[in-house]
């Protein structure tokens, strides 16, 4: 996906313009991934400090060598389907967050009421670039329950939260500097030691000190709940797109048809529809069950519906509660 991340943008920024961000575990593996990108636009984290501190690294890195560039902030888990509208988007979306205090975002026009994603509700057109329509953005909201979800699927005002986002360095490290002032202080210091011999002891050291906050708590929310001096504006983009984070997702990407039981493995169905089955190594019959999630490994079986499919985390978080980490 890192791959296909770079081979969907390359036609539009070309390789002289990506930055990735990694953990020092997996540093060297990306550059091997990422031919023909400059390892020095490879910034390697010692520690996992979430969103927030990962872009303002890439911030503060990007205002040394390139000064007051625009970032576009761009997961490299994202399935997209359809290349050609999203590059088209991501360009409209640059433009647009040109404009010094502007913080622009994708939202994912959402297929199901998902609860393992943000949501961004949308005001009136705000803007337009490239023939691409901008929404003001009312809110931004985490994760919801399944209720509140279907009111906002519902409503067809809100977006899911796909975390793409785009604003120049200048508007991220003021919104920084009034919304997380000590990660902003403590990048500012990490960035006078960039390309000194000093900078990896001094990286190691800031980044012990800086809050694990996602830049959607950090930044976006108070920018738009308050009145920040920031624009925050909301492009739908209607891509194709999928994180595969979740079975529901998985399944989303692989059925061919509403209601279709999709299989990794042999299986007969009778009078079931919309199933997903992994199961491998032994044959599945279903029987008058719809929307059902079931994953066979060597140890375990997984089984739920459809829509509660991102509540698996809930039960890996009680599992190390229980200190089964033979079953993670």
């Amino acid at each position: 996906m890192l791959r296909a991340t770079l081979r969907r943008l390359q036609p539009l920024l070309g390789l002289k313009n990506f930055w990735t961000i990694t953990n020092v575990q997996q540093a060297a593996a990306v550059r091997r991934e990422m031919r023909g990108v400059a390892a020095s636009h490879i910034l390697a984290e010692p520690l996992g400090r979430n969103t927030a501190a990962a872009i303002g690294l890439a911030a503060i890195h990007l205002a040394h060598e390139r000064g007051d560039a625009v970032i576009a902030v761009l997961p490299s888990d994202s399935y997209i389907a359809e290349t050609a509208r999203y590059r088209k988007l991501v360009r409209a979306a640059i433009q647009l967050a040109e404009t010094p205090g502007s913080l622009v975002v994708m939202g994912i026009p959402p297929t199901r009421p998902e609860t393992g994603y943000g949501y961004i509700e949308r005001g009136r057109v705000c803007a337009r670039s490239l023939g691409v329509s901008a929404y003001g953005v009312r809110r931004f909201t985490e994760k919801p329950a399944l209720p509140l979800a279907k009111r906002y699927v519902a409503s067809r005002r809100y977006f899911w939260n796909a975390g793409m986002f785009f604003w120049r360095v200048s508007t991220f490290l003021q919104a920084l500097k009034q919304f997380l002032p000590a990660t902003h202080d403590a990048l500012m210091e990490l960035k006078r030691f960039i390309g000194k011999s000093q900078y990896p002891a001094q990286l190691k050291r800031t980044y012990a000190r800086l809050e694990s906050i996602s830049v959607d708590y950090a930044v976006m929310e108070p920018a738009t709940r308050m009145k920040s001096g920031f624009r925050a504006a909301v492009i739908p983009a209607s891509v194709g797109w999928s994180d595969i984070g979740s079975w529901a997702a998985v399944y989303e990407l692989l059925a061919q048809k509403p209601g279709e039981n999709v299989s990794g493995g042999p299986f007969h169905a009778i009078d079931a529809r919309g199933n997903y089955f992994w199961s491998p190594k032994k044959f599945v019959a279903a029987i008058g069950v719809q929307d059902v999630v079931l994953v066979e490994t060597d140890d375990a079986l997984l089984l739920c519906s459809r829509e509660r499919s991102q509540d698996v985390s809930k039960i890996v978080k009680q599992l190390e509660e229980n200190r089964r980490r033979d079953l993670l």
